[in-house]
């Protein structure tokens, strides 16, 4: 069977789910501007460097929703996919990932981004697997952080193998593909039989060079 992995943000989507969420909430009224805008800049900035820590980049996002309930959250969810993420899918992203679909590939989305914000994404793709971070409920309200495995760096690579055994599978008796456009997927990258950079960070783009991997650019 061929697996097909992707990344999503910077590689399906032209942007960042995390800070364009922050920025959503800003000009909704949500957050301060004057606070929170520098803070997010500097988040984006070290994830992209592959310097930010795991916990601290998780629930630094996560913290957003705190508070309220998914389903408190929901008209603003609904709102953010419809004028913030559907814009900046590329026609070229969703032709690639049709063209695996099409083929047969067991397809799968994977983002550190929560899956609170990335589900309704997955579902414009017409990627029915999400492999995300997983946010925390206590008492049917977002708490701020995460539960489980963060779906981030070495952590893509346990969750993956982790859901595929639960449905019978093992990584290495698949033909896998991965494209993603950042240097924090490097071990999901080295984990697979194909590796694509897709409009790769400098980072990335060094070691697709060295390794002889295929850069991909998708038009924006």
């Amino acid at each position: 069977m061929k697996l097909t992995l992707f990344d999503l943000d910077h590689t399906l989507l032209s942007g960042d789910s995390d800070a364009l969420w922050c920025d959503f909430l800003i000009d909704e009224g949500m957050l301060e501007r004057s606070t929170f805008a520098a803070r997010n800049a500097d988040m984006e900035m070290r994830y992209k460097a592959g310097t930010v820590g795991l916990e601290e980049f998780a629930n630094f996002y996560l913290g957003t929703l705190a508070g309220r309930s998914p389903e408190d959250w929901e008209p603003l969810r609904q709102r953010f996919l419809a004028t913030v993420v559907v814009p900046r899918v590329p026609r070229s992203a969703l032709d690639l990932v049709n063209r695996h679909l099409n083929a047969g590939d067991l397809v799968v989305l994977t983002t550190a981004t929560n899956r609170f914000l990335t589900e309704l994404t997955a579902v414009h793709l017409g990627i029915a697997h999400l492999l995300a971070t997983d946010p925390q409920l206590e008492s049917g309200v977002f708490t701020g952080r995460a539960t489980g495995i963060l779906n981030m760096r070495e952590g893509k690579v346990t969750r993956l193998q982790a859901w595929l055994t639960a449905s019978g599978q093992q990584l290495r008796d698949m033909d896998s593909t991965a494209y993603s456009d950042s240097i924090n997927d490097l071990p999901l990258l080295q984990a697979v039989n194909h590796a694509v950079a897709v409009d790769p960070d400098a980072l990335l783009r060094e070691q697709a060079v060295a390794r002889g991997w295929r850069v991909l650019h998708l038009a924006r």
